[in-house]
């Protein structure tokens, strides 16, 4: 039985305050959740080490970085690598985020460096993917998201791979004003399991597929019922404990 997981992206948000305050409600409510549910937390930088002291030996939440460098060490100003992350302690780091690839040009090959860097640290990669507008409406949808995996996923080992949480993101569908479906949500989610099984066989059934695209308390159940969806990367919403944990329980 796959992991259901429902991680939490607070992106450039919230103060350190703040941030600790929302840690301690989702805390103070989660055992309320229904059983087998991970629940993960990925605040900015800045808040990792205070919010690591409240989740102290808890296995839920767990800690996300949003982000980290392409390169172990150095003299790479303003950059996190992945064993500081895991230093914190974090347990998971969020990479290729939409928002990383549009704003920050952040490529496959960069990428590939990234996540080899997490799993040799010890963490486990959120890996995203997913296509814009423009490329759904031109029908490549299965043909980018194809190339985002094969450059980066199938070029790890079993063993690696078999630490990767994988999260679509239906990028045409955050923000835009369109709706993605859960069925079309369940097509990706299959199609993408269906990808890596031709590299990795019998081991993609047990990858955690996760939703990515405008997830909320009134459509989680509904996307989470889909055979193929393991839980949803949220992000506006994870930013109110209330709606955070519905979007949890919505697990049936």
């Amino acid at each position: 039985m796959r992991e259901k997981i429902v991680a939490g992206n607070w992106k450039m948000n919230t103060s350190i305050r703040e941030g600790k305050q929302l840690v301690l409600d989702i805390i103070d409510r989660i055992g309320k959740l229904p059983s087998g549910v991970t629940l993960i937390v990925a605040p900015p930088f800045t808040h990792l080490c205070p919010v690591a002291r409240l989740i102290g030996d808890r296995k839920t939440p767990g800690l996300a970085a949003q982000n980290c460098a392409d390169k172990e060490s150095g003299a790479f100003t303003g950059e996190v690598s992945a064993s500081m992350l895991a230093s914190v302690p974090c347990g998971y780091v969020i990479l290729g985020h939409s928002e990383r690839r549009a704003y920050y040009g952040e490529t496959n090959e960069i990428l590939l460096e990234k996540i080899k860097l997490v799993l040799a640290s010890g963490l486990r990669p959120v890996f995203c993917v997913g296509e814009i507008l423009e490329e759904r409406e031109s029908n490549m949808h299965f043909q980018v998201v194809s190339s985002q995996l094969r450059e980066v996923l199938c070029q790890l080992e079993p063993a690696g791979f078999a630490q990767v949480i994988v999260a679509y993101e239906p990028v045409w569908a955050i923000g835009t004003g369109k709706t993605a479906t859960s069925e079309q949500a369940q097509e990706m989610h299959a199609f993408i399991r269906s990808f890596l099984a031709e590299t990795f066989g019998e081991q993609a059934e047990s990858t955690p597929i996760l939703y990515g695209g405008s997830c909320k308390p009134s459509n989680a159940a509904d996307i989470f019922s889909q055979p193929d969806v393991d839980g949803g990367l949220i992000g506006g919403a994870s930013l109110k404990a209330d709606d955070f944990l519905a979007i949890a329980g919505s697990f049936a």
